[in-house]
């Protein structure tokens, strides 16, 4: 006696989630959406940022140029305000 196709060798475990992907997909529901306001958009270019632009510009050139130089008593300082929370 010979049996055809025992066992799970020609179902496919994904197929049943994939209609159902497919189908979610042809209702026709609605997706998230996000809009950003004009004053939002605003915000997001405010003079804080573009002081820090120019400074990390400014950093750039002193850089190529070999003319950046690391103050180790800043750098301390700051360290040790991070670490106490100031």
């Amino acid at each position: 006696m010979k049996i055809n196709n025992y066992g799970t060798h020609g179902i496919n475990p994904y197929k049943k989630q994939m209609n159902k992907f497919e189908q979610a997909n042809k209702s026709g529901k609605q997706t998230d959406k996000v809009e950003i306001s004009s004053k939002a958009k605003d915000m997001q270019t405010s003079t804080i940022e573009q002081a820090r632009r120019a400074k990390v510009e400014q950093l750039k050139i002193e850089v190529q140029h070999g003319q950046y130089k690391v103050n180790p008593e800043l750098i301390a300082k700051g360290i040790k305000n991070f670490y106490q929370g100031k």
